[in-house]
């Protein structure tokens, strides 16, 4: 199969034949028909987080099983599915106490390096990227790392859900739990951070600030629940929300990633407020605080995939979509092929695409 590979990083990918090894026990091989290129991917690319080469990257995706491993249950061939890096074994104890997506069994959720699932030049180790490695042709995956899907749902929506629709919308649901009649407040207006935006006002939050640098995306903000926008670019987003709400929001999202964003996040909270980092803060960075500001109740939190149980999530989540109540369709900034990668990680680091989404072709 074809597969984008990153041999280290701040350099390209480049486009290999790479081999898969055959299905087994509990392990699914997928034909990948569309990958969303993420932020996070591209933290990997920038080194801004370790990891071993050659690697395929890639982790938001939706395909089509071909064929299944003896064990198998779950799915067969013909069925299409979205995938989703909080692989799970059900059977730790994160998993029984109601937190799969933090499975401690990494017999399943198998470390950088570990997995032996790929090759390429005649043998040779090619990693694997989140147990999954979506952007090539195929992917080979443990059946506990997709989801079930209605034939009739469009494979591109899908692939939205698999990661930033759920990070976002999981983080107000299940991280902050977030009640009606809230206000919240939302940095970073890509994928992640729209559907954070989307899901606050699914979650009955009275208003709904969006923070960004691209008016473009406020825009679209607006359209996906926002009641308030702030270009960060003219104003100090945390005095901004402030004056907005007399004081400071019951809720903030950082859905950027970096140490400044980080901390307005918690600077900008009225008492008894939580802050929940949602984007991936480079490796090594420390957030600073100032002690007394955590004397009036306020929080800060991380959320890893926004605290999803997600054959349980990504059904809801596309049920909402079906009802119009989830906007899907706002996100898709455009598709590329497979060898236009490149390019599409350089207009990712532009801030203008929302989500652009590699396009295998698959006929389903």
């Amino acid at each position: 199969m074809k597969a984008a590979v990153l041999h280290a990083p701040h350099q390209p990918l480049t486009i290999e034949d790479v081999s898969l090894t055959k299905p087994k026990g509990r392990e699914v091989l997928l034909r990948t028909a569309y990958a969303g290129l993420c932020h996070s991917d591209l933290h990997f690319i920038e080194g801004l987080y370790p990891h071993p080469t050659p690697c395929v990257l890639g982790h938001e995706s939706a395909g089509v099983v071909e064929a299944v491993g003896d064990g198998v249950t779950y799915v067969k061939p013909g069925d299409h599915v979205i995938t989703c890096l909080s692989v799970f074994c059900g059977t730790c104890s994160q998993c029984v106490t109601g937190h799969p997506n933090l499975c401690e069994n990494t017999d399943v959720k198998m470390l950088p390096g570990v997995s032996r699932r790929m090759t390429w030049k005649g043998g040779e180790l090619m990693n694997q990227f989140l147990n999954l490695s979506s952007f090539g042709e195929q992917m080979l995956v443990h059946e506990n790392s997709m989801v079930k899907i209605d034939d009739d749902i469009p494979l591109d929506r899908g692939a939205l859900v698999g990661c930033g629709v759920m990070t976002g919308v999981g983080a107000v649901f299940n991280a902050a739990k977030v009640e009606p009649g809230a206000t919240v407040a939302v940095i970073g207006c890509g994928g992640v951070g729209l559907s954070a935006v989307n899901g606050a006002a699914l979650a009955g939050a009275e208003r709904i600030i969006a923070i960004d640098r691209v008016s473009s995306k406020l825009d679209l903000a607006r359209e996906l629940g926002a009641t308030d926008t702030i270009n960060a670019s003219n104003l100090d987003p945390v005095e901004a929300v402030r004056e907005l709400t007399k004081g400071g929001v019951h809720y903030s999202f950082e859905a950027l990633g970096t140490k400044d964003t980080a901390e307005q996040s918690f600077r900008m909270l009225r008492a008894g407020g939580t802050a929940t980092i949602i984007g991936m803060v480079p490796f090594g960075i420390k957030i600073e605080l100032h002690g007394y500001d955590f004397l009036r109740d306020r929080k800060i939190q991380g959320t890893s995939m926004g605290g999803n149980r997600f054959r349980v999530d990504m059904p809801r989540l596309l049920s909402l979509w079906r009802q119009g109540r989830l906007k899907l369709d706002h996100l898709i900034s455009g598709k590329i092929k497979l060898a236009e990668i490149n390019e599409g990680f350089t207009a990712l680091k532009s801030a203008a695409p929302v989500r652009q989404l590699i396009d295998f072709g698959v006929a389903t």
